[in-house]
């Protein structure tokens, strides 16, 4: 097995970490505090090419592997989860459904201008009475011959306030359970498109995370993703790869923890010597290391799977759930190991903290993941790769 990265890899990796050395740490406690929107950090993603990574450069976007994507994440979300997020979905859940799915005119009108970041995605999925479970769409989409009747709400939406695009699931045939489910891009300036108050939340407080409701929207034929009745299955290989993204994030969040914790276990001193040499701690910094490096794999290893055509899906759940639930415990060990400053804002790991539960809820709970893993072990779909190609368990 071959671990390294190569050199392209090896420079997204850096530029991201000098991006969010620079250009985001200096003010992210203060968008914190105050919830205010990234806009100029999220333009100057856009500008570096972290917005749509993955899509073809005949789209405008970079043209990279996932493990790239992975890679910038997981440094940009050692330090600002709420810009990793509005990156994560922008890449992981619109663009690459979008050039997955999307017919070539949906792809010029709406991907390239998506990939470059001049106009920022939303993925529209959940509502009030379905969050894990996609199948019970509330919203609806009326075939009126020429055009479809949208209505409906969708809650907690990540981009809400900031999107031109909506990539919103309906129903458009209740009859027909999940098979009736489709998928339409809708713009966010379109009669009847409104948009709620900006959630107060735990952690990731900058992003801007909405309700958005659809009333008497007229949706064009041509803005419907694939085939009719497609849009359960286009929500479900999206949010797949989209776990990727999430599992980096949640990598990333725990790294950025632990490099937080060994620099202050270095300098900080109690009973004649630095706190790193007590065994106490030691052993703390010891474990969050050996859980952050399991994570690495899964993540990696799930990023390499996506790369090569293979099949993803439970290794994409284990590196969400693995790497989620790493997060929150060492983020909890971190805030330890600063002890009393490790409860004040400045010293960043109680934001790091807060910022690490939502890596276990979206884009699939921690219980959905066990649902995925379970399902597709006892149908022998567990897929470990072995030189290159692959083998089921």
């Amino acid at each position: 097995m071959f671990f390294a990265l190569n050199e392209e890899q090896l420079a997204v990796q850096e530029a991201a970490r000098e991006f969010a050395q620079k250009e985001l740490k200096p003010g992210v406690i203060e968008r914190d505090s105050t919830m205010a929107y990234p806009t100029e950090q999220v333009r100057m993603m856009g500008e570096l090419g972290f917005m749509g990574m993955m899509v073809s450069p005949e789209y405008g976007g970079g043209g990279m592997d996932t493990l790239s994507y992975v890679l910038a994440m997981e440094e940009i979300s050692k330090i600002d989860n709420s810009c990793s997020v509005i990156m994560s979905v922008n890449n992981s859940l619109v663009c690459w459904g979008l050039e997955t799915y999307g017919t070539e005119a949906q792809k010029t009108k709406y991907l390239t201008k998506l990939a470059t970041g001049e106009w920022i995605g939303a993925f529209c999925l959940s509502e009030p009475e379905a969050g894990s479970d996609a199948t019970s769409q509330r919203t609806t989409a009326v075939d009126m011959g020429d055009h479809y009747l949208l209505n409906g709400t969708k809650n907690w939406i990540t981009n809400g306030g900031s999107s031109k695009v909506h990539l919103v699931v309906a129903q458009t045939d209740a009859d027909l359970g999940h098979k009736g489910i489709n998928v339409f891009i809708v713009e966010s300036d379109w009669e009847g498109v409104s948009v709620g108050a900006k959630e107060d939340k735990l952690g990731i407080r900058s992003s801007d995370t909405h309700t958005i409701m659809y009333s008497d929207v007229k949706v064009p034929k041509e803005n419907r993703i694939g085939e009719n009745g497609f849009g359960f299955k286009f929500a479900m290989k999206t949010l797949t790869g989209g776990r990727i993204g999430i599992a980096a994030q949640a990598l990333g969040i725990a790294g950025g923890a632990y490099e937080l914790s060994v620099a202050y276990a270095k300098e900080r001193e109690a009973f004649g010597k630095p706190i790193a040499r007590h065994q106490a701690i030691a052993f703390k910094l010891a474990d969050m290391f050996k859980d952050i490096e399991a994570a690495k794999m899964l993540v990696y290893r799930s990023a390499w799977l996506k790369d090569q055509g293979m099949d993803y899906s439970s290794a994409s759940s284990m590196a969400k759930l693995f790497a989620s639930e790493a997060a929150m415990k060492h983020t909890v060990e971190a805030v330890q190991v600063h002890g009393g400053y490790g409860f004040v804002k400045e010293y960043h790991v109680e934001r790091l903290m807060r910022d690490a539960k939502i890596t276990q809820i979206y884009e699939g709970t921690s219980e959905v993941q066990r649902i995925v893993m379970s399902r597709n072990l006892l149908k022998g779909q567990l897929y470990i790769p072995v030189t290159g190609s692959g083998v089921h368990v």
